[in-house]
């Protein structure tokens, strides 16, 4: 079922990838402000109780649909529940754009092009990055960008899914990415609006900031190691 419904949901993702302003993207972060604001006190335990909330509901939620529809209309509706899933948490066309822009204004020799669709990707400000440097930054959050956004969240759903919890791996892991996304750029603001560089910024407290982090890295920490080993064998088989 694991491996059906990750073709399905990839195949479904190539043909209509969802874009970065789809509504379940801007209910997450509608979520993850209210979650903030009433939960988010500024100590470790209200941020890991926000941290909870905001990685926890949508995740139970998962597998509490995931277990009553195996049980009430059988194991079809929870596969197309699987694959609904997947096809919310996977990212790979999100992406990819960015990557084939760059590589195609490198090929035309526009490097003033490829370091502006570089800034625009990382939102962040690229100043004169000779040619050789834009290709190494490209491969970095090339790489980086397929773990998180696919090999990342094939592995948490392949290995909890076979002890029964469906897809709940494939969300957890990509919320709380988006999580540590989101108290970062929150806290980028909220600096911001203190110099008078931004109009308007979400309070988020440095607990829950920490906190998303450490979350994030435990999180990671055997995805990332079995990406990093898939690539590791490629290379090898590669290279005889």
């Amino acid at each position: 079922m694991s491996f059906f419904s990750i073709f399905l949901a990839l195949v479904i993702e190539q043909a209509r990838p969802m874009s970065p302003s789809h509504f379940l993207h801007l209910w997450l972060r509608k979520w993850a402000d209210w979650v903030t604001s009433h939960v988010d006190g500024g100590t470790r335990s209200q941020a890991w109780l926000a941290w909870g909330l905001m990685v926890g509901a949508p995740a139970g939620l998962a597998i509490l649909i995931h277990w009553l529809l195996a049980l009430f209309l059988g194991w079809f509706f929870a596969i197309v529940w699987n694959v609904a899933l997947l096809y919310v948490t996977l990212g790979f066309r999100q992406f990819s754009h960015h990557f084939t822009g760059i590589r195609d204004a490198l090929n035309d020799g526009d490097e003033p092009l490829a370091r502006k669709l570089l800034a625009q990707w990382q939102q962040v400000e690229i100043n004169e990055l000779p040619r050789n440097e834009i290709v190494r930054h490209v491969i970095e959050h090339s790489i980086l960008s397929a773990h998180r956004h696919v090999f990342g969240v094939f592995f948490s759903y392949a290995l909890l899914s076979v002890i029964g919890l469906g897809p709940v791996g494939a969300v957890a892991y990509r919320i709380s990415e988006f999580v540590k996304r989101y108290s970062e750029s929150a806290a980028s603001l909220s600096q911001q609006a203190i110099v008078g560089n931004a109009a308007q910024a979400h309070w988020i407290s440095d607990s829950l900031k920490d906190v998303s982090h450490e979350a994030w890295h435990a999180i990671d920490w055997l995805p990332a190691r079995a990406t990093a080993l898939g690539f590791a064998i490629r290379k090898i088989s590669r290279g005889q």
